[in-house]
């Protein structure tokens, strides 16, 4: 009897420790989902370096009061499954998200990023956001405008000034 206690002592621990430590987390519902679209979700999320685990609600219950993220308990009731990322905050979300949106059985019920609880509305939200090299290319841009509006009018003037001489 010990040893299952002291077994699941351990789990609850493992998941307060990635409840802490990932970036983000995010937690679904799975109801309805076959087996081949399953096993489809976890390979898209391990291509982008999310561990995604099912742990029963009253370990994760457990384990979201030691990790001080008592709000989740609301949202571990029924099948849920936990997706965990260390490095990439937007990535666990944009393949939840994009996947639910094709298959309407998978259901984001909430999650924590960056040690704070957040809403399924934010999570959408970060969702949509571009990605890394998006929003470097946005910013390269925006960076770029003023020098190229500058040689353009400088060019305007130069032809402008041609047409004069000529």
């Amino acid at each position: 009897m010990s040893k299952v206690i002291e077994k699941k002592k351990q789990v609850v621990s493992e998941i307060a420790t990635k409840l802490r430590e990932s970036e983000s987390t995010i937690l679904v519902d799975y109801r309805g989902l076959d087996v081949a679209e399953v096993t489809e979700l976890r390979k898209q999320l391990r291509e982008a370096g999310v561990e995604f685990k099912v742990y029963k609600n009253t370990m994760s219950r457990r384990a979201a009061e030691e990790a001080e993220l008592s709000e989740l308990n609301e949202v571990l009731v029924g099948p849920t499954a936990i997706a965990f990322s260390n490095e990439d905050v937007v990535a666990p979300a944009k393949v939840l998200n994009d996947f639910a949106k094709k298959h309407e059985a998978l259901e984001i019920k909430g999650g924590v990023i960056q040690g704070n609880v957040a809403s399924v509305e934010q999570i959408k939200e970060l969702a949509d956001l571009p990605s890394y090299e998006g929003l470097l290319s946005m910013v390269l841009s925006v960076l770029q405008a003023p020098m190229r509006n500058f040689a353009y009018a400088a060019k305007a003037v130069a032809e402008q000034k041609e047409e004069q001489g000529a």
